[in-house]
């Protein structure tokens, strides 16, 4: 049985990079929200495109001015109204200034701004009341960007923040990475869709939904398969239409020792080599990862049945193996912090155990609330509005409440 730290670095191993041409496809920029950007972006545009106002007041030059106060203000000639889009039409003599508004264009001849509240104006002049700092309020061309640089590079995540900058930039198409396809299904004869009545014996397959939707939330396209019986010839026909259609396929349950032997069995037939079988987690011991080297570059998870299990070892491996999937450089790994435990929290020690709850920062602090109720591998119904996993390791069978605890963020 592998440990967590192991069977993460195998996995993250596995995952196939999406490459260049193939997995690349050109979205308008509304398109790319979330996207995967999949080649640099370069601007032929300054940022800023000139020298620009910071501040409503006037343009003036610094030597004129550099020794205003209120006993004994400068007095400048106003020669032009400059507003935001308009292009000056005069170069500033000494004793001018030019009445100016927040992102208009400098004038030629100035090199200064004097912010309107330092000022007072009687008609045609203007009374320069204190002195400014040299080149005060001035956005210089070029100061934020230069024009032929690299602006954003490839395998970044488009976020409000980089469609605003690609917008500014005038990019209105761009290169993104394909949507990685993960094809997700549930076996298990026992299994019925939410829309079936229940019989005696029977459970409401909640798997495939929390999936597909933790796969659209982490930027991926989910294929969803259904259910599938618990009988080798249906299993292996859908093992193998979803590793022929899918980037990586998620499979839950069908993990007894029976139905675990004919798995495997039929992911060796289809060319799979596995390499992890279970790992030291709970809940989530029997996990089956493996790949198809020879015929196809999809990545196989078997994820285990309980509902909880089976999220916990979602956002624990899987949700990394798509991030880094995706065509991220960077930021595809859990997301743990350091939290004060609100509550006593207890496991067997024997695995590295995750316990689900809510994290607060408080006073610039996190503090961790486990959720009440069972914390069984079962029990979907405490897991709602969680966003968060206390993590105890191996050997530790308890953490007292106030005490420190690594916590993994989930939402």
């Amino acid at each position: 049985m592998l440990s967590v730290s192991e069977a993460e670095a195998i996995i993250l191993n596995l995952v196939p990079p999406l490459v260049g041409q193939r997995d690349m496809e050109i979205v308008d920029l509304l398109a790319a929200d979330h996207r995967i950007l999949a080649t640099p972006v370069t601007s032929q545009l300054d940022f800023p495109h000139w020298d620009n106002s910071a501040m409503d007041g006037y343009a003036v030059r610094y030597e004129d001015v550099q020794h205003s106060n209120d006993a004994q203000p400068t007095i400048l000639e106003i020669v032009e109204e400059i507003a935001a889009g308009y292009q000056p039409q005069s170069t500033l003599q000494p004793g001018q200034a030019a009445r100016i508004f927040t992102g208009a264009v400098m004038p030629a001849g100035a090199d200064t701004v004097v912010m309107q509240e330092k000022t007072r104006r009687e008609e045609n002049r203007v009374f320069i009341l204190a002195a400014p700092q040299p080149q005060e309020f001035v956005r210089h061309q070029a100061a934020f960007y230069q024009a032929g640089k690299q602006l954003l590079p490839a395998g970044i995540k488009l976020n409000p923040p980089e469609i605003a900058v690609l917008a500014a930039a005038q990019c209105a198409q761009l290169s993104v990475y394909r949507r990685p396809r993960v094809a997700i299904f549930s076996s298990g004869n026992e299994l019925v869709t939410p829309d079936k009545p229940l019989q005696p014996g029977q459970i409401v397959d909640s798997n495939q939904y929390a999936l597909a939707a933790l796969v659209r939330e982490t930027g991926a396209e989910p294929l969803l398969l259904g259910i599938v019986k618990d009988n080798p010839e249906a299993l292996r026909e859908a093992i193998a239409y979803a590793i022929a259609n899918a980037d990586l396929v998620l499979s839950t349950g069908g993990v007894s020792v029976g139905d675990y032997d004919y798995i495997e069995q039929i992911l060796a037939s289809l060319g799979a080599k596995i390499h992890i079988r279970s790992v030291a987690i709970s809940p989530g011991k029997p996990i089956t990862v493996a790949n198809f080297p020879l015929h196809h570059s999809a990545l196989y998870f078997g994820l285990p049945g309980n509902p909880v299990s089976a999220l916990v070892t979602f956002w624990r491996f899987v949700q990394p193996a798509i991030k880094k999937l995706s065509g991220l450089t960077a930021g595809w790994e859990p997301v743990f912090v350091k939290a004060r435990s609100h509550d006593e929290l207890r496991s067997n020690g024997k695995r590295e155990t995750y316990l689900w709850g809510r994290l607060h920062l408080i006073d610039g602090v996190y503090e961790f609330h486990k959720a009440g109720g069972s914390h069984s591998s079962g029990n979907l119904i405490n897991l709602a509005q969680t966003n968060a996993l206390a993590v105890l390791p191996v050997g530790k069978t308890a953490i007292s409440p106030q005490v420190e605890v690594q916590v993994l963020q989930i939402i």
